[in-house]
């Protein structure tokens, strides 16, 4: 083998293994992914599978997140469904979630009644924050969107994703 070969590749591949170690050791390793249920289920954290969105032994916490799942996949009325069979509806993150799926089904002032409800029953809750902010942005009411901003900033500092989402929201809109 070519001696200089070997001193090339040698610094090479320790560089990709101590990237590869930083990049674990720092969290950054992702997940695995959850699978998508079948219309009319929902995943069930602790079986680690699919059951039916009625059954009983289905956790309202798993409902809700699998709900906001749903969503983010434009799946906004089997969202809303999913929520719909929470045993406690009326928790900070089951209302954000409502907010945010009806909001996304272009029905903009339910969504900022839902993330009221959610804001007054955790007004820490930074996520909530930023999705009444964008409700606020696409109802030109950019001085609210900036009261939320200034919560949110308060709540997690300027380096959050919440904050950095919704002064994105409110900087795009001010460019139209």
């Amino acid at each position: 083998m070519n001696i200089r070969f070997v001193a090339f590749t040698t610094p090479l591949l320790l560089v990709f293994a101590l990237s590869g170690s930083l990049a674990f050791a720092n969290g950054d390793e992702e997940e695995p992914a959850k699978p998508n249920c079948p219309k009319g289920q929902v995943w069930d954290s602790k079986q680690q599978k699919c059951l039916m969105q009625n059954s009983s032994l289905v956790p309202d916490a798993d409902r809700t997140d699998y709900a906001y799942r749903l969503a983010r996949d434009g799946r906004y009325e089997e969202a809303l469904a999913l929520l719909d069979t929470l045993e406690q509806p009326n928790t900070a993150k089951a209302l954000n979630y409502r907010g945010y799926a009806t909001r996304k089904l272009g029905r903009t002032d339910e969504g900022i009644g839902y993330y009221l409800q959610s804001v007054k029953l955790d007004p820490q809750y930074a996520q909530v924050r930023e999705y009444l902010g964008e409700a606020y942005v696409i109802k030109g009411r950019l001085d609210l969107a900036q009261e939320q901003l200034q919560q949110i900033k308060s709540i997690c500092g300027s380096s959050c994703e919440e904050y950095r989402d919704l002064a994105e929201a409110i900087n795009d809109s001010s460019k139209t």
